[in-house]
């Protein structure tokens, strides 16, 4: 069975701009369905997986993603005849009656969320494709099954936590053999994904785009001066549910579509809302810190409350939320389970890996095994790379090692002189995080490279921690982790060991931590190799690893858009393959 999945509303903003003109760009982001993507599984097992802002190159695009279909298509070489199903990661049929009260969320509802709606855009871009082979499954379903069906686990408790699927804030699962079986689900009124947001929104940075930029503000800031309004704001029940009394005032329709009840109470009982280009000053980042505290408690109360419910000792997470690093190491820090596994893509993205894996399951052919290092995107060939060198013309110069040794070899040497590389090899991942394929790499003992690096090419607010990755067999060495243990989706924070903070400046964040990725020869050999290089020349196992990008512009895909990128910012040298890339500056 070959099965497509599918994740976003390509007409959610669309629809808003229609009925809200007049609105902040930003504001437009109160919406569903950004990220799309589209995964292919076949016969059980993940194929291809992307998210369609790697091709048409926009930020947390919307768009049906019929760039990664036809890629994803081709890298199978496959037709589209041969697609048993499309699937999409949102089911509103259950919702259609609520819709239906109001003429313009009935509007919304046809128009944008219904299964009619998302057939024509598949007919429109994937003419012929029967309608009775697209299906559509709960966004939390989908959510959950991306976890539990590579998780490797035959069975765990599995916990979905984003802003919004459908009605839900949360939903809570248990995974047995190949079924997921609902325990509990909480209602999008007390989101604690939306009320991160919102607060987010609050702070002058984007609603459902800016999240992680809190998480790296947080640990500027003094939670105590704050803690009071949160623990206030955000209830934590007996039955490990949640209440957030603020998300319940917004009574309109105007208010309940931006939440404007909610940021009124935020303003008149917080602090005035900053500006997007406003000075972040003290009360922010105490904010910040304040809302991370609460983050992590909310997570570790429902986590914690679902295993002494169910007695599953293995976590399987996924949703926004669990992109939220600093909660995940908390709550691995807390003992609550003996493993906990966080799938990689878990933003909406994943979600379109998950209706396909759940589709997978019910005919009976999924194969849960653990996720490797998610490499499910593009490659692209020597006589591609030729090509978009020979596009380039005098603006580079090259040079090809025969070997990934000598490669490797010639990236250590630069590093340890302190270049900043940019490093693009085999496949794209997918999800959020760079791995190692689609990376911007230095040396993290250099103790203005962080600066460096966030002033000629990231273009993004210095107080942004970068993360380190290391070989496994060195990371207990730098970090205070177990020796073998792994953390292969740079997913996780741990602390830096004592002894080592101020040797690693670049990426020991200012409360010690690190948002560490662990390399192993199994994960991605040609990587660890450049690690293993590294160590000879420097004596650390480790790089600086950020994502090839600069600010507001999605992963580089393609060879071409690896030497643009290149030549618009201050990288020093670029790594195509086997190619050294170098320009006059």
């Amino acid at each position: 069975m070959n099965v497509i999945g599918i994740s976003g509303f390509e007409r959610a903003v669309q629809f808003k701009r229609q009925h809200w003109p007049g609105l902040e760009e930003r504001e437009y982001r109160i919406s569903q369905g950004h990220d799309a993507a589209a995964a292919l599984v076949c016969g059980g097992r993940v194929i291809a997986a992307a998210a369609e802002e790697r091709f048409d190159r926009r930020k947390h695009s919307a768009h049906f993603p019929v760039g990664a279909i036809r890629w994803a298509l081709q890298h199978k070489a496959i037709s589209l005849g041969e697609i048993d199903e499309i699937v999409h990661s949102f089911d509103y049929e259950p919702y259609r009656d609520i819709y239906s009260v109001d003429p313009v969320t009935a509007d919304l509802y046809n128009g944008v969320f219904s299964k009619q709606a998302f057939a024509e855009i598949v007919q429109r871009d994937l003419p012929g494709f029967p309608s009775e082979r697209i299906h559509s499954v709960a966004h939390h379903l989908s959510h959950a099954a991306s976890a539990f069906y590579t998780s490797g686990w035959d069975e765990c408790l599995v916990v979905v936590l984003d802003a919004m699927g459908e009605t839900h804030g949360v939903t809570v699962y248990e995974g047995r053999g190949t079924d997921l079986q609902r325990v509990r689900a909480l209602s999008a009124q007390d989101s604690i994904g939306v009320f991160y947001s919102l607060l987010t929104l609050h702070l002058g940075f984007d609603f459902n785009s800016d999240e992680y930029k809190i998480m790296g503000l947080a640990p500027y800031g003094d939670p105590t001066r704050f803690r009071g309004f949160f623990e206030k704001e955000v209830v934590l029940r007996e039955d490990g549910s949640i209440r957030v009394p603020m998300l319940r005032l917004n009574k309109t329709r105007d208010e309940r579509e931006n939440y404007l009840a909610s940021r009124s109470y935020l303003a008149q009982n917080l602090i005035p809302p900053r500006a997007p280009d406003g000075e972040i000053a003290a009360e922010h980042r105490d904010i910040a810190a304040a809302l991370q505290e609460c983050l992590d408690r909310v997570v570790i109360h429902i986590c914690s409350s679902f295993q002494r419910q169910t007695g599953h000792t293995r976590l399987a997470m996924a949703g926004g939320v669990a992109l939220n690093c600093t909660a995940n190491g908390r709550l691995l820090r807390s003992g609550r389970f003996e493993e906990i596994y966080v799938q990689s893509a878990a933003g909406d993205d994943g979600s379109a890996l998950g209706a396909a894996l759940y589709r997978a399951a019910q005919a009976g052919e999924v194969v849960n095994e653990r996720s490797p290092v998610p490499m499910f995107g593009p490659s692209f060939s020597e006589a591609e790379i030729q090509s978009a060198i020979a596009e380039a013309g005098d603006r580079i110069t090259t040079r090809r090692f025969g070997t990934l040794e000598e490669t490797c070899t010639a990236a250590a040497q630069l590093i340890a002189e302190g270049a900043v590389l940019a490093w693009y090899r085999g496949r794209m991942e997918f999800g959020p995080r760079a791995l190692g394929n689609r990376s911007i790499l230095a040396d993290p003992a250099h103790p203005e490279m962080r600066d460096r690096i966030n002033s000629m090419v990231k273009k993004r607010e210095a107080f942004r921690p970068f993360a380190p990755a290391v070989t496994i067999e060195e990371a207990h060495r730098w970090f205070e982790v177990e020796p073998g243990e792994e953390f292969p989706y740079m997913i996780m924070i741990v602390n830096v060991r004592k002894e080592w903070r101020s040797a690693l400046p670049s990426i020991t964040h200012v409360d010690a931590s690190a948002r560490v990725q662990t390399v192993s020869q199994r994960d991605n050999s040609d990587f660890h190799s450049l690690l293993k290089a590294v160590g000879r020349t420097t004596g650390r196992e480790m790089l600086l690893n950020t994502s090839f990008n600069v600010k507001g512009q999605p992963i580089v895909n393609t060879p071409s858009e690896a030497i643009s990128t290149f030549l618009g910012t201050g990288i020093n040298y670029l790594f195509l393959e086997n190619y050294l890339v170098s320009a006059p500056r």
